[in-house]
């Protein structure tokens, strides 16, 4: 007879896109010990755990069927002992046309014993799953384990009534939600909300298991969790961290699983930009970075991340000064690299500025010196960096954060230069709050950054005597602007209703369209706002659209 109690395990995993063999001996490996360690009878994986996420294009391989087949058979054969609910792009022929869904499978003892798929897909923000996938009819998917009914639902059903609410009408004892979830700033609050509307219209418990690691400009968070019938909750799986966290459920609740210790957002988000940085180099097969030192603070807390994330070793950190950089930036480069102990080259950039000086002398003749110049030798240091690149194969890490994308206040070819940049979606002045936090847990007395870095104002060094607040309006008034225009895409009137002075909204304004070609231009980096520049938000570069 049915005991009316099981064990599940939730595999937060940290999966490869289009690497569906690695990603079976994950689970495979997930499953021997949810079963053997964790005495698991079923094992829960994330949305589309077998080809990674979001696998976009890929999943129009010729081979990827095939490929997907394969990978379903060997979970078939190899994991046993434990029933096993897998994500995977389902291909299917209905009325000769050929269809995909974003699908999972219920798999037990060698047999795919239930199959159901997403119903409701995402379009929105860094989705784009109606490209693909069609979406799946008849219902939520209730199957029987252990005696207990268990209704299957994938990400975006449960942020939708129906699916939830059509499985309780199926006679669903508990939901389990397999996601892939990106991170954000507000992603966790917005999923306690979720889970508590969902929980408060059907009465289920619920687990919800999430996937991490980098993939490109997209973050992933864990932030697995399980939720009893009366909202309280049963487990808060660590952030940014693979494992296969278990608990029991009978009597229709769940038992005790892990719970993490509450964090600052500081932490959470400089654990995952860490955890970008890792994904992105190891699994592109760079052996390292490089990076600019500046002595300014974005370089210093781009190199500390790099440090974190991949060891010191693996660090090359270049200063390039011009005629224009102060000794002190010169002082604090060197003494960052040797706080972290990795390597560190000086190379001044006054020969080749000359160089180019000379070369464009005759063209440039009867003209002012102006932004040219300016930008001449931001693009001096990017030839040096990415000759460094090419020559030892490191990839450069760009050093641009969210502010001055946006408005753009970086140079083509110069300083947006590099394969990745781990800050371009973090605000100066949440930089600044990442400074302090990571010196807050280096040992007392030994700061990774120098304090005069984080408290010096900050400076391009492109001409004398230069400053940030030359240019632009102070970090703490052109933040909450450009929060509100890129994020909350609010018109120039509902800024100014917040507050701000009407004129410098406009010029924020018209630096953020007119900056848009750069941005097409620059390296990818990590989602960690509501809106981040690439592929969540994708404007027309050439177009008129004043003050809306």
């Amino acid at each position: 007879m049915p005991t009316s109690r099981f064990t599940l395990a939730l595999a937060q995993l940290n999966l490869w896109v289009g690497d569906v063999e690695g990603n079976v001996q994950k689970i495979i490996d997930a499953a021997a010990r949810a079963r053997d360690e964790l005495g698991a009878d079923l094992l829960a994986t994330p949305e589309l755990s077998l080809i990674g996420y979001p696998p976009d294009d890929l999943l129009l391989r010729s081979a990827m069927p095939g490929v997907i087949e394969e990978g379903v058979q060997r979970l078939c054969r190899e994991v046993r002992g434990i029933s096993l609910i897998v994500g995977l792009p389902e291909y299917v022929q209905e009325a000769g046309e050929a269809v995909i869904y974003n699908a999972a499978y219920v798999i037990r003892d060698g047999a795919i014993i239930a199959r159901t798929r997403k119903q409701l897909l995402p379009n929105y923000g860094v989705f784009d799953e109606r490209r693909h996938f069609r979406a799946g009819r008849g219902g939520t998917l209730v199957f029987a384990h252990r005696g207990v009914n268990i209704g299957l639902c994938i990400c975006e059903d449960i942020w939708g009534a129906n699916p939830a609410a059509a499985a309780k009408a199926a006679g669903a004892e508990l939901l389990i939600n397999i996601n892939a979830s990106p991170f954000d700033l507000d992603k966790h609050e917005d999923r306690a909300r979720v889970f508590a509307a969902r929980i408060a219209e059907t009465g289920l418990p619920l687990a919800y298991v999430n996937c991490v690691g980098g993939q490109d400009d997209v973050l992933f968070d864990g932030d697995s969790t399980a939720r009893n019938g009366d909202g309280s909750l049963a487990l808060s799986a660590p952030l940014f961290s693979e494992g296969v966290y278990a608990l029991s459920f009978a009597g229709g609740r769940w038992s005790q699983g892990v719970q993490r210790a509450p964090q600052s957002i500081e932490a959470t988000v400089y654990q995952g930009l860490v955890q970008s940085v890792r994904d992105y180099v190891n699994r592109n097969g760079f052996p390292g970075v490089l990076i600019g030192m500046s002595g300014g603070i974005d370089s210093a807390l781009i190199a500390t991340i790099a440090c974190d994330a991949l060891g010191a070793a693996r660090v090359w950190g270049v200063s390039l000064p011009s005629r224009y950089t102060a000794d002190m930036s010169n002082d604090d480069a060197r003494l960052e690299a040797e706080a972290l102990g990795i390597r560190y080259s000086l190379l001044p950039i006054e020969p080749a500025f000359e160089a180019f000086n000379a070369t464009l002398a005759e063209s440039f003749a009867g003209r002012k010196v102006d932004l040219t110049e300016e930008n001449l030798q931001s693009r001096c240091r990017g030839v040096l960096l990415m000759a460094l690149s090419n020559k030892f194969g490191s990839v450069v890490l760009t050093t641009g954060n969210k502010s001055e994308m946006a408005v753009g206040y970086a140079t083509l070819y110069g300083d947006m230069c590099g394969g990745f940049a781990p800050i371009k979606d973090v605000y100066k002045t949440l930089v600044y709050r990442l400074a302090v936090y990571r010196n807050s847990i280096a040992p007392p007395g030994q700061p990774v950054i120098p304090e005069r870095v984080i408290t010096r104002p900050p400076s391009a060094e492109l001409r004398p005597d230069q400053k940030d607040s030359d240019s632009l309006p102070p970090y703490e008034v052109l933040d909450p602007i450009l929060e509100a225009y890129v994020e909350d895409q609010l018109s120039i009137a509902e800024i100014v209703a917040r507050g701000f002075d009407e004129a410098t909204v406009k010029r924020v304004a018209g630096l953020v369209r007119r900056s848009e070609y750069k941005r097409r231009q620059a390296p990818p980096g990590p989602k960690i706002t509501r809106r981040a520049f690439g592929r969540e938000r994708r404007y027309p570069i050439t177009a008129v659209y004043g003050d809306i």
